[in-house]
Formats: C-alpha cells, sequence, structure tokens
C-alpha cells in the first residue's frame, strides 16, 4: 500500500476506536464499569477518572461497586454519578457505592439500538469525510507535482478500498452492539 494512504487509514482508525468507545458506553441492562470511563470526580481540586480513587467491580451481572480509597471521596464519586447521563441512582453505604441497573424495557432496547445505528451513521459520515479530504489531495498532487494520472487513480483507488473496508467494520460492530442490546 502506498505510503500517501497511511495517514488517512490512521484517521479511519481512529474513527473506527472512537465508536468503539461510544459503544462501551451504552448500558445494555448489564453492568459494565466502561460506562464509568468518562466520568471525572474533583480529587482535591483536579478532575480524575473514578478508576484512579476507587475500587470498580463487578460482583453480579447487573451491579457495579465502587469502593473509594478514601472515605472523602465518597460523597464526589455519588455527585459525579448523579450529575452524568447514566440515568442510574447510586447508594451508598458510607464506605462503598453501589450501582444497580434495572432490567431494560422492550421500548428502551429499540431506543438503544436507534441510537446505536446512528452513532454507526455518524461515524460513516467521517470515515467518507476522510475518504473526501484524502481525494482532494489527490487531485492537488496531480496538479502540483509530476505524478502521472495512473498513479493518481491508484490512490483513489487505494482510498476507495479503505472506505469501503471501514464502513464494513462499522456495520459489523453496529450489528453486534445491537444484537447485544436486543437480546433479553
Amino acid at each position: 500500500m502506498d505510503k500517501r494512504l497511511d495517514q488517512y487509514e490512521d484517521k479511519m482508525n481512529k474513527t473506527l476506536a472512537n465508536l468503539d468507545e461510544e459503544f462501551a458506553g451504552i448500558r445494555a441492562g448489564r453492568a459494565n464499569p466502561h460506562l464509568l470511563d468518562k466520568l471525572r470526580v474533583d480529587y482535591y481540586g483536579t478532575p480524575t477518572p473514578i478508576q484512579s480513587v476507587a475500587n470498580v467491580n463487578v460482583p453480579e451481572p447487573r451491579i457495579i461497586q465502587i469502593q473509594p480509597w478514601e472515605a472523602s471521596m465518597v460523597k464526589e464519586i455519588e455527585k459525579a454519578i448523579n450529575m452524568s447521563d447514566l440515568g442510574i441512582n447510586p447508594t451508598n453505604d458510607g464506605k462503598m457505592i453501589r450501582l444497580v441497573f434495572p432490567e431494560l424495557t422492550e421500548e428502551r432496547r429499540k431506543d438503544l439500538a436507534k441510537d446505536i445505528k446512528k452513532k454507526g451513521e455518524n461515524a460513516k459520515v467521517a470515515i467518507r469525510n476522510i475518504r473526501r479530504d484524502a481525494m482532494d489531495q489527490f487531485k492537488k498532487l496531480g496538479k502540483s507535482e509530476d505524478i502521472s494520472e495512473d498513479a493518481i487513480k491508484d490512490l483513489e483507488d487505494g482510498i476507495q478500498k479503505l472506505t469501503d473496508q471501514y464502513v464494513a467494520k462499522i456495520d459489523k460492530a453496529v450489528d453486534e452492539k445491537s444484537k447485544e442490546i436486543l437480546t433479553v
């Protein structure tokens, strides 16, 4: 593969990785510690990930337990969870916080599946934008440097193949996450 395609493949890879992160944040009625990844707590004036100030574990399929290393962090963690868009009320016993995930209703599952498809579509748009940028760049190359039309055509074919590969990967990820959500 041409070296000039590498930078665009990197961008496409990042788009796919970003989609995976977004999917990890969607709760499927099961406790997933990754739901807490984006949450930050105020730890002595510094926004800090919950995993950096507490043990996070999943003792049962629908419960996340958060045990802060310092008792003073219980209130901070609880505040961060309440202010987030998790939609779960934490309970605490003074030392530990528990998040109990309710079973998802059929309607909620369908809403989440639509949301997953929407995130997948946004990722595909990002991939296509990367392809468009690459195509524009290759056309400029053709005008400014003495590169043959065939070489430009090869680059354009290469970026199209990459685009097709990544769109297929996104479709696969969307299908897998949708199945996970819709499976009771």
